[in-house]
Order: C-alpha cells, then structure tokens, then sequence
C-alpha cells in the first residue's frame, strides 16, 4: 500500500472517530519526527498532545457558547480603579475561583452602571474557561423560563439541569418586579443550589427593599437569608462607570 493510501486512510479514521487533531497534524508529525528522529512513542505522545490540546480549547469555547452569556466581557478588559472600592479588595479573592469550589454565592448589589454585570460575566467566563459548567440568564428570563416549564409539565427536569451548573449569573434583580408565582418559582429555584452551588446575583436594590419585587415579606426573608448565607455581599454603590467610560471615549476623538 502507497504511503498517501496509508495517510488517506488515516485522514478518514481519524474523522470517523472524531480526531480532528490527528487528521489536521499527523502528516506534520511524521515529517518532523522523521527529521528529528523520534521514536514511535515521543511521536505518537506529540499528536495526542495536539489533539489534547485542540479538545481543551473546543470545551472552553464550548461552556463559554452554552452558558448563554449576551456578550463577551473579560475580567482583563476591566478599568480595576473605575470599580467601587468593594469590589476593589474583593476582586482578586473572586479571581481565584474558591467560591465556586465552596459553593458560595456572590451578590453585587448597588447603583446602575458601575461595572456589576461586567465583573459578573468576566468571572463566569473565567469560571467557563478553567473547565466549571457556567450558565447565564437576567432574572427576568429566568422566571418566564420557569413559568414556561412549570406550563409545560417539565419544571422538574429544568430543576434537575439547574442544579447541575457550578455557577449561575442571575443578572438585573429588582428592575422588573413580578408576581407571586413568579417569587415562588424564583424562590424555589435558588433555594435548591443554596450552601452547594454558587450564584452571582446582580441588583440595583439593596436588600431592605427587595420586598418591592417579592409578592411575600416572609418569602423575601428567607430568600436573603438563604441567598446570603456564607456569602459574599459586594457594595458597588459609586460613581457610574458607563459615564466615565464614555467620557474618555468623548476625550479620545477630540
């Protein structure tokens, strides 16, 4: 058999068995291995590297695509000194990802535009890159989501799939207001990640008023308890940091 049969057969294995590294390298790999006179193991331990490789990079970009997040926002591209001072000395404890392993929630909670649903996603696509199962919704998608299950006859199963995320970003609590099932699915749902899986929750409100977004007083207690329960409780009251990014942008075209 001719060495380019040989290498068209492999080229079809390879894609049957779903190796798109080995298809891709593995003709770069003979000739090197043939120039720098490898041996059969380091040659075929230097392919698998590749492959490896190529399918650790397809899964980051995977949990990054299905996790949901409406744009891209990196912890690097964030202007550190623009963040309120809490967030300041927090940020390099969230960097470091230990909340998720102890399954601790983080709440941002202050003003509009100082940087919450940014800090949020930057830490849930950092989270999405280190191999965690990250998922992404506004509050307000959230509770339609759980209405449409619970109408639907499969709320338990959208239960069960929740459960399963290391980290899930429920963004923008308290600018929209909603009903009392909406508060008792929302309620219910978190509760069933409380003291185990980590929750980043976003909010323009501070907590003695998250009774203007749940229908029950005794509902919204036992929500901030559970939701605050070994957690990390963030002050991102301060000066907007849309407007200052927008004015250095303004600056920069004069």
């Amino acid at each position: 058999m001719t060495k380019d049969k040989i290498c068209s057969q492999i080229v079809e294995y390879a894609k049957e068995i779903k190796m798109p590294a080995t298809a891709r390298f593995f003709e770069d790999e003979i000739r090197e291995a043939e120039v720098a006179n490898k041996s059969f193991a380091e040659f075929l331990r230097d392919l698998l590297q590749k492959e490896y490789d190529l399918r650790k990079e397809n899964g980051k970009k995977n949990r990054i695509r299905v996790a949901g997040f409406p744009i891209k926002k990196y912890l690097e591209d964030i202007q550190v000194e623009y963040l309120p001072e809490d967030a300041r000395k927090k940020l390099n404890i969230f960097k470091s990802l230990d909340f998720i392993k102890n399954g601790q929630n983080i709440i941002l909670a202050g003003s509009p535009g100082t940087g919450k649903s940014h800090l949020a996603i930057g830490l849930g696509i950092k989270a999405a890159m280190a191999g965690y199962r990250v998922a992404f919704s506004t509050i307000p998608l959230l509770i339609n989501q759980l209405k449409e299950a619970r109408g639907q006859s499969i709320l338990r199963s959208y239960e069960l799939r929740f459960e399963k995320y290391d980290l899930v970003i429920a963004d923008e609590l308290g600018y929209i207001s909603f009903d009392r099932q909406g508060s008792e699915l929302l309620f219910t749902h978190l509760s069933l990640r409380a003291g185990r899986k980590s929750t980043i929750i976003t909010t323009n409100l501070s907590f003695e008023r998250w009774d203007e977004i749940f229908a029950d007083p005794v509902m919204t207690a036992a929500m901030i308890d559970r939701l605050t329960h070994k957690s990390y409780i963030v002050n991102m009251n301060g000066p907007s940091y849309r407007v200052k990014e927008t004015k250095e942008w303004l600056e920069s075209q004069n």
